[in-house]
């Protein structure tokens, strides 16, 4: 069976899983292709309100195929190229997705696996769960952005540990470094991703994405940058319909009910 990206809607939640059986659910670059159109699909959706991104047969992603990876070295060096990009371009979708994406990770989440769960908003993991940037081990580098949301995320000596050493690091260790934000028993993170999407999707999604623009421009901003950002995205969420409907809500002692 090939490598592919299954998508299925519950609810108000896309839920996008990876799928390769018999190699742990490893990378290939039509799941990229898939993947981003996945996410450009969903922003345009406004009956979808919060993405899911996890794995088949319990177990999150084995990164990417040796094999394959051996074959394009045997090709121009534009075939990696290209393929790395296209999973770039994926990573880059969750990022700026106006919709939260949460990963949901039962077994593993190795190389560009782990990537792509660290490029999500929310981090769900198995409490047996393992995540591992072994590149190193095979003499390769970090992608998916590994290596930037390492080192932006975590304290230069453990960023190095995890980059260098490429020793697998279980999921308590990433939530008490602050990398995942709920550990689960084992069997339960994708229940536990979907119940926190459908918790996420009673609120306004135009507040939601733009928090999400916020977070994702902070880090670059100097603080007078940010504040700025920070006063045009109040006025603009303050005067949308959203905005109307979430105070008036909280001061009649109602639901909220967002279009």
């Amino acid at each position: 069976m090939s490598a592919e990206l299954l998508a299925e809607r519950v609810d108000q939640t896309l839920v996008l899983t990876l799928s390769n059986p018999g190699a742990r659910n490893a990378l290939h670059p039509s799941m990229y292709a898939a993947g981003i159109e996945a996410i450009v699909t969903a922003e345009r959706d406004a009956s979808v309100r919060a993405i899911v991104l996890t794995g088949a047969d319990n177990f999150f992603c084995a990164g990417g195929n040796l094999n394959r990876l051996l074959e394009n070295r045997a090709k121009d060096k534009s075939v990696q190229a290209e393929s790395i990009n296209r999973l770039a371009e994926w990573v880059e979708a969750i990022r700026t997705c106006p919709k939260p994406v949460i990963c949901a990770v039962e077994g593993a989440a190795a190389g560009a696996g782990f990537s792509l769960a660290l490029a999500c908003d929310l981090l769900v993991a198995a409490d047996n769960a393992k995540f591992v940037m072994a590149y190193a081990k095979v003499a390769l580098t970090p992608d998916g952005g590994g290596s930037w949301f390492l080192s932006t995320a975590l304290p230069r000596q453990l960023a190095t540990e995890i980059l260098l050493e490429g020793k697998a690091i279980d999921a308590q260790r990433l939530a008490n470094a602050g990398l995942v934000n709920r550990v689960v028993k084992a069997g339960e993170a994708r229940d536990a991703a979907l119940a926190w999407a459908e918790q996420l999707s009673q609120l306004s999604p135009h507040a939601l994405g733009r928090i999400k623009a916020l977070i994702e421009a902070g880090p670059a901003n100097t603080l007078r940058q940010q504040l700025q950002l920070e006063r045009d995205n109040f006025i603009e969420a303050l005067h949308h319909r959203d905005g109307l409907e979430g105070i008036s809500a909280f001061l009649e002692k109602r639901r909220a009910q967002y279009k």
